[in-house]
């Protein structure tokens, strides 16, 4: 196995301890349940999705927001894949350091939003993983160094029977935004049985949703050895999104205008080049005795920690905590995404 970077090996071990005090960006204000920056840099326009439902964990929200209606999608599922050899990146993935959290919690956060049924992570035998909310499934590779259509076929085979369709990820896409996932979801009809996006010159099966009804299909396809995604594409009916589909999104536009949902890290310098982003910038708004002036202000976070933090607020019993207007856990590693809307107001305000 290659050697990992010296960034990368710090990587495994580093903490964000910074107060965050740089990262407002100005005063915001809401409109039409969007997010327009006054001041700071990336002076924008952001809209965030209209409300919907959302996933609950054994009566807790799990650090979910919501999306709109998935239409005629009874139900929907997600499936991150946390296996792999990682040979080029020279470690583990899924327990790399992004913001403070992992890469995997953070992918496992972002599917989580949409989700009705709780968010599938496969991982190769024996594999240790980072800390992960309780709601989230672990299910077991059980055809070691088969590639992604094995995990695809062990995810689809757990979801089989709980819901219909299933976006399925790699755990070092940390740039996914949940605008992206809703819309290929929505993308997929019923003449269709896989959304696959096609954009910056490649396609991009992991980053796609599949019916969960293929798990037989790609089980056989693995079992053959069959073991490339084109193989199953052979076998069922796709429908492919180019740049500009998925572009004429409007959310997508606003929120993920250069597409960087597609962004995979695959060795040290795409992760410490991805790492060294800006955080995605977010509206903060403190109610009640919490209240800030300047209220809501714009932060770059790309945690709930990081948000806090940026309003000098200590996440405790005593906070409550919504997420584009709905509530959920106060867990510091809740994943955000650019044009996220955090509110904290004290516990018992507005009963």
């Amino acid at each position: 196995m290659a050697s990992a970077s010296p960034a990368l090996n710090a990587a495994r071990i580093r903490r964000t301890t910074s107060t965050f005090s740089d990262d407002i960006a100005g005063p915001v204000s809401l409109r039409g349940g969007g997010v327009r920056l006054h001041s700071g840099p990336g002076r924008s326009a952001l809209r965030r999705p209209a409300r919907g439902r959302h996933g609950t964990c054994a009566g807790r929200t799990c650090g979910r927001a919501p999306l709109p209606s998935l239409g005629d999608v009874d139900e929907f599922g997600a499936i991150v894949l946390a296996g792999g050899r990682s040979s080029r990146m020279g470690t583990p993935k899924a327990g790399l350091e992004w913001h403070g959290s992992t890469l995997l919690r953070r992918a496992v956060g972002l599917v989580g939003r949409t989700v009705d049924v709780p968010v599938v992570v496969v991982r190769a035998a024996g594999q240790e993983l980072p800390a992960l909310p309780a709601c989230v499934e672990i299910v077991q590779d059980a055809h070691e160094g088969r590639g992604p259509l094995a995990g695809i076929a062990a995810g689809l085979a757990v979801l089989a029977g709980r819901a219909e369709t299933a976006f399925v990820t790699s755990t070092d896409a940390p740039l996914l935004h949940p605008a992206f996932v809703h819309h290929v979801v929505r993308a997929l009809d019923g003449e269709h049985d896989v959304a696959v996006p096609e954009a910056h010159g490649h396609r991009h099966p992991l980053a796609a949703a599949y019916r969960t009804a293929l798990a037989p299909v790609v089980g056989e396809l693995v079992a053959g050895r069959r073991l490339r995604t084109a193989a199953l594409l052979e076998r069922c009916r796709p429908q492919r999104l180019d740049d500009r589909a998925l572009l004429a999104d409007p959310a997508i536009a606003a929120l993920d205008p250069e597409l960087d949902s597609l962004l995979n890290l695959n060795e040290p310098a795409d992760y410490e080049a991805a790492r060294a982003r800006p955080a995605p910038v977010v509206s903060v708004r403190c109610s009640g005795a919490l209240r800030r002036e300047g209220n809501p202000l714009a932060a770059r976070a790309a945690t709930l920690a990081h948000t806090a933090a940026a309003v000098k607020l200590v996440l405790d019993e005593h906070v409550l905590v919504t997420l584009n207007g709905e509530a959920i856990a106060p867990d510091p590693e809740v994943p955000l995404a650019t044009g996220d809307a955090v509110a904290f107001l004290t516990a018992g305000a507005g009963r």
